[in-house]
Formats: structure tokens, C-alpha cells, sequence
């Protein structure tokens, strides 16, 4: 099956209020999850049945409220530390029909009071923040993904920087693709989790918790 196949399977319709959060992104520059990308991870998420999803790096809330949007029993708690992405993410979530799904927090998820979270274990953790502290919110979050849980990580290509020698890495780049590069490797080597890679969007890894 082709890179084109997978996306062809796992397209699905976007309304009118997540087209203007996608317009919203490209004209301000948010990075937020690529259609096929975030496609194929709601996808899963399907068939996972995942009803309370943790999310690192909220951005302007888009993926929260996708995820949310999958059925009305899924939860999202959402951590996001930027203040101006935060004040808009709280917007679209009260102008969307999730509001009561959505719960976002503004922190620093490496210095955040887990003990604040509405759930002690979560169905699902999607990893969507600052590339090169990958290990530090998998570290921090991964014990509150339950047995059977998902953990996703997103952007694992980085632009396809990842997929490059590094002498063609720019230099302020190197750290954060060496960090992703160890991370992957951790986690595809970790016995606690089942770990497949999809190449679609920017690279998504998706480990399953043992």
C-alpha cells in the first residue's frame, strides 16, 4: 500500500469551523497537525475507542477539539504554555460545540501539577510539543496512560530533517533532531510498548502500553 493509499484511507470530513482554525494557523504561522497526519491519528484514536486523551501542546487548540469531535464521550485534557496560542485555543473551544469535552490547562507540561488533571490514567497521551523534550514528556506522562493505552508522537520527521544525513541538518537544528533520533530509537527498543511507525503528516509514532 502507497503513502497515497493510506491517506486516501484514512481521509475524513472537515466542517466549516476546523477549515477556518486550518486558515487561522497558515496565516499566523501555529504549527498544527498536516490533514493526513491528524487524519490517520483520529483513525486510530477510532479504533482505540479512546474516551480520555491527554495532549501535550495545545497550540490553538485544533487537534483538542478534532479529537474531541470523534464522539461525545471522548475528554480531552490539554496543556499548552504559550499565552497568546492558549488565549486562542480557549476561544475556538468556547465558540466550538465541544466546550464541555475540552479542558485546557496553561502550564509548562515538564513543571505542571499532574495532581490538577481530571483523570489519574488516561486511554491516550498525543506527545505535540517542543520537539527536543520528546524523552522528558514521555518520562513525565507515559505512567498515566493505562495498560492497553496509546501513546502518540508526533512530527517525528521534522520537516524531514530526521531523514537527512546530519551534515545537511542546519546547525540549530542538530540538537533537537539528535534528541528525536534517540527518543525513536528508545522507544521502538522499549519492551513496556509495542511501537509502529506511520509515515504520514510529519511522522507519527504511535507505542502501545503493555
Amino acid at each position: 500500500m502507497t503513502t497515497d493509499d493510506l491517506q486516501q484511507l484514512f481521509s475524513s470530513h472537515r466542517t466549516a469551523f476546523f477549515h477556518d482554525m486550518e486558515r487561522f494557523a497558515e496565516e499566523h504561522h501555529v504549527p498544527i497537525m498536516r490533514p493526513e497526519g491528524i487524519d490517520a491519528f483520529l483513525q486510530l484514536l477510532r479504533v482505540q475507542q479512546a474516551r480520555t486523551i491527554l495532549e501535550v501542546g495545545s497550540a490553538i487548540g485544533y487537534s483538542a477539539l478534532r479529537m474531541a469531535s470523534l464522539h461525545p464521550e471522548v475528554h480531552v485534557s490539554t496543556i499548552e504554555r504559550d499565552e497568546e496560542r492558549f488565549k486562542t485555543a480557549c476561544n475556538y473551544i468556547q465558540a466550538s460545540e465541544y466546550t464541555a469535552q475540552v479542558q485546557i490547562f496553561h502550564a509548562d507540561a515538564l513543571e505542571f501539577d499532574i495532581q490538577t488533571l481530571p483523570y489519574e490514567k488516561y486511554d491516550a497521551l498525543f506527545i505535540d510539543a517542543a520537539k527536543g523534550q520528546y524523552q522528558l514528556f514521555f518520562d513525565r506522562y507515559a505512567p498515566l496512560v493505562k495498560p492497553g493505552g496509546v501513546i502518540y508522537s508526533d512530527n517525528i520527521f521534522l520537516n524531514g530533517l530526521t531523514q537527512v544525513p546530519m551534515d545537511q541538518v542546519p546547525r540549530r537544528k542538530r540538537t533537537m533532531v539528535r534528541k528525536l533520533h534517540a527518543f525513536t530509537q528508545q522507544l521502538q527498543q522499549n519492551e513496556q510498548y509495542d511501537s509502529y511507525f506511520f509515515p504520514l503528516g510529519d511522522g507519527l509514532l504511535v507505542s502501545t502500553k503493555r
